[in-house]
C-alpha cells in the first residue's frame, strides 16, 4: 500500500469514527486518494457521499447540510482555485457558525518549490475564518504515522463543534504520487492502521455546549428579539416567563401566547417605542436584518443580554450586559399589562398589514411572501434567500411555528444559497421550499447541476424575479436624486429567461401569473423545481410606504 492511499483510508475512517456521516466531494487529480477512500467508505454504508463538480456549490451544500443536521460535515477538493472557491462558504459558516471540516489536496512542498502545476499557498487560505489550521506531513512509510493522523483529525473536529464556538476548520493536505491505489493493494504497512476498538474515537472530546453558560434576565419589563436557530427555544422561553418575543423570521418558526409576529413594524414606530422601552432585551442569535433591530440594541437606557453560542456577539453599542450559552429563569416576575399591551399592538398592526395588501396590485414581494407562508405544508423546511426575500417574510408572515427556517445570515450574502438549499433539504425529513430573488437565484444557479448518480431532495425554489436589484430601492440609492445612476450600477436588470436555464439543468419551471396558479404551484411535490414569479421592482418603496404609514395608523388608534 502507498502512503497517499494508506493516510486517506486512515483519514476517512476516523471522521467516521468522529460521526461525521455526510462528506461533499468535488472531483480532481490530487485529492484522488481521498476520492477513492470516500468512494469506498460510501459503498460500505458507513457514510452519505455527495459529488459536485463546482467547489463553491459544493462547499454550500455541506454548508446547509450541516446546518440543518447540526453535525460537522466534510467538504473535499483538489488543490489550486478549487480550494479558493470553498472559501465564501467558509466565511459563512465562521460567522454563523456551522461546523465544517475542510479538507483541501495540495502538492507536497518540493512541487510547490518548483512551479507545478495547480500550485497555490493554501496554508491559512482562509486566515482567521477557521477555528483551527493544520497542513498534515506528507505521508511516509514508516511506523508512528496511524496515531498522528487520526489524532489530527479528532483535533480539527473538537475545534470544528467540540468547542463551546461551532465554525469551520481547515486541513491542507499534501499527497505525493502514486495518488491511486496500487495495484496489488495488499496490506503491507509497518504498523497497523486499525482505529480504536468498537468504532471509537482516537481522542474522545466532549461534544458542543456540555458545559453551557446562562444569562439571568432580571427585569419586568423585558423583550426578547430571536434569530434563525434560537428562535423556537425563544418562543417556549417567552411563553413560560410572560415576555413579548419578536423574531427576524418574523411569525415563522415562533409559537406561543407571547409571539409578536409584527415585532419588527412596531419597533420602526417611535411614538410606540418610546411609550413601549424595554428595560433588559434578550437577544438570542445576531441580528442583521432590520435598523429598527440595530436601534433598540444601540439604546444606552436598555439592557442587552445576549445568547450566542456559536459566534462572536453583536453590541452595535458594545453595551451587552451579559453573555452565554443559554437563558436561565428571570429573578423577576414580568408585568402582565406589558405584555397585553404588545399583544394589542400586534394585533393592529398585523390586521393593517393584511388590509394594506390585500387592496394592492398582485403581486408583490409581500403579497407572494405572504401566500407562501400561508400554503406551506405542516413541518416544512423554507431556505430564504438574502436582500428581499428575508425581509419580506419577516414583514407579512402569519404565525406558523411549525415551519422551520434557514437563512445565511453569517455574512449575509446571496453566494450558495441555492446549493444551501439543496443541502438542507436533503437532510430535512420534511417538505422543503426556498424562497429567493432573482440575482440569489442567477449567482448560484449551477447548485442545480446535479449528476445522475446523486441524491436530489424535494425541494420548491420559488423565485421572486423583479428583474434585478430590487433590495436598492428600498435604500438610500433608491431615492429620487439617485435616479439617474439607480439603474445602471444598482437595479442591474438582467433580461434572463429562468425557464430555459431551468431547462438546460433538466430542472422543471413553472412561470405563475396567479394567485391560483401559485397555490397549485406549491403543492408538494417529489423532485427538484422551480417556480417563478415575476414582479415590478418599480413599486417596490411606494407599498412599503404605504404599509408603514397604515401599521402606524393602526398601533395608534388601538
Amino acid at each position: 500500500m502507498n502512503p497517499s492511499t494508506a493516510q486517506a483510508r486512515v483519514l476517512v475512517d476516523e471522521l467516521v469514527r468522529n460521526t461525521v456521516s455526510h462528506v461533499v466531494l468535488s472531483p480532481g487529480s490530487r485529492n484522488a486518494p481521498l476520492s477513492f477512500a470516500l468512494h469506498e467508505a460510501a459503498s460500505q454504508g458507513r457514510l452519505t457521499l455527495h459529488v459536485r463538480i463546482d467547489e463553491r456549490s459544493a462547499a454550500f451544500l455541506a454548508l446547509g447540510i450541516a446546518a440543518r443536521t447540526g453535525r460537522p460535515v466534510a467538504v473535499v477538493c483538489t488543490s489550486g482555485t478549487a480550494a479558493a472557491n470553498f472559501h465564501p462558504a467558509v466565511l459563512e459558516a465562521d460567522r454563523a457558525g456551522v461546523p465544517l471540516i475542510v479538507l483541501t489536496a495540495d502538492r507536497p512542498p518540493e512541487l510547490r518549490a518548483s512551479g507545478a502545476n495547480q500550485v497555490i499557498d493554501q496554508r491559512g487560505l482562509y486566515g482567521g475564518a477557521v477555528r483551527y489550521f493544520d497542513e498534515l506531513a506528507v505521508a511516509e512509510r514508516k511506523p508512528g504515522q496511524n496515531a498522528y493522523w487520526r489524532s489530527q483529525v479528532c483535533r480539527a473536529w473538537n475545534a470544528a463543534y467540540g468547542e463551546w464556538r461551532c465554525g469551520p476548520v481547515h486541513l491542507n493536505i499534501p499527497f505525493r504520487e502514486p495518488l491511486v491505489p496500487d495495484a496489488t493493494d495488499t496490506d503491507d504497512w509497518p504498523e497497523s492502521l486499525d482505529g480504536r476498538p468498537r468504532g471509537a474515537r482516537w481522542t474522545e472530546l466532549p461534544d458542543f455546549g456540555a458545559l453551557p453558560s446562562f444569562v439571568v434576565p432580571s427585569a419586568r419589563h423585558g423583550l426578547v428579539i430571536a434569530c434563525d436557530s434560537g428562535v423556537r427555544a425563544a418562543g417556549e422561553w417567552a411563553e413560560l416567563h410572560g415576555w413579548p418575543v419578536i423574531a427576524e423570521t418574523g411569525g415563522l418558526g415562533l409559537g406561543g401566547t407571547t409571539a409578536i409576529s409584527a415585532g419588527v413594524w412596531l419597533l420602526g414606530l417611535e411614538e410606540f417605542l418610546a411609550e413601549h422601552k424595554p428595560e433588559q432585551v434578550l437577544c438570542i442569535g445576531r441580528p442583521t436584518v432590520f435598523r429598527q433591530v440595530q436601534r433598540v440594541l444601540s439604546d444606552p437606557d436598555i439592557e442587552v443580554l445576549l445568547v450566542r453560542p456559536d459566534s462572536d456577539w453583536p453590541a452595535p453599542a458594545h453595551n451587552v450586559r451579559q453573555v452565554g450559552q443559554w437563558f436561565d429563569e428571570p429573578a423577576k416576575p414580568a408585568d402582565p399589562d406589558w405584555l397585553l399591551r404588545w399583544r394589542r399592538a400586534d394585533a393592529a398592526a398585523t390586521a393593517a398589514v393584511r388590509q394594506t395588501l390585500a387592496a394592492q396590485p398582485w403581486p408583490s414581494g409581500l403579497s407572494v411572501a405572504y401566500e407562501l407562508v400561508e400554503l406551506l405544508p405542516e413541518d416544512s423546511l423554507l431556505v430564504v434567500g438574502s436582500s428581499n426575500p428575508t425581509r419580506d417574510v419577516a414583514l407579512v408572515g402569519g404565525s406558523r411555528p411549525d415551519v422551520l427556517v434557514h437563512r445565511n445570515r453569517g455574512v449575509a450574502g446571496i453566494d450558495g444559497t441555492i446549493s444551501t438549499a439543496l443541502g438542507a433539504a436533503l437532510a430535512h425529513s420534511g417538505p422543503s421550499y426556498a424562497f429567493v430573488g432573482d440575482l440569489t437565484f442567477l449567482h448560484d444557479i449551477n447548485g442545480l447541476l446535479t449528476g445522475p448518480s446523486e441524491l436530489r431532495p424535494d425541494l420548491t425554489i420559488v423565485v421572486l424575479n423583479d428583474d434585478g436589484g430590487g433590495i436598492f430601492s428600498l435604500l438610500e440609492q433608491g431615492e429620487d436624486q439617485y435616479r439617474d445612476s439607480f439603474e445602471r450600477v444598482f437595479g442591474t436588470p438582467h433580461g434572463s429567461e429562468l425557464s430555459a436555464l431551468c431547462a438546460g439543468y433538466g430542472v422543471p419551471h413553472t412561470l405563475v401569473e396567479s394567485r391560483a396558479a401559485l397555490r397549485e404551484a406549491l403543492r408538494p411535490a417529489p423532485g427538484l423545481r422551480v417556480v417563478e414569479v415575476r414582479v415590478d421592482r418599480s413599486r417596490h418603496r411606494d407599498l412599503h410606504a404605504s404599509l408603514r404609514a397604515a401599521v402606524a395608523g393602526a398601533v395608534a388608534a388601538r
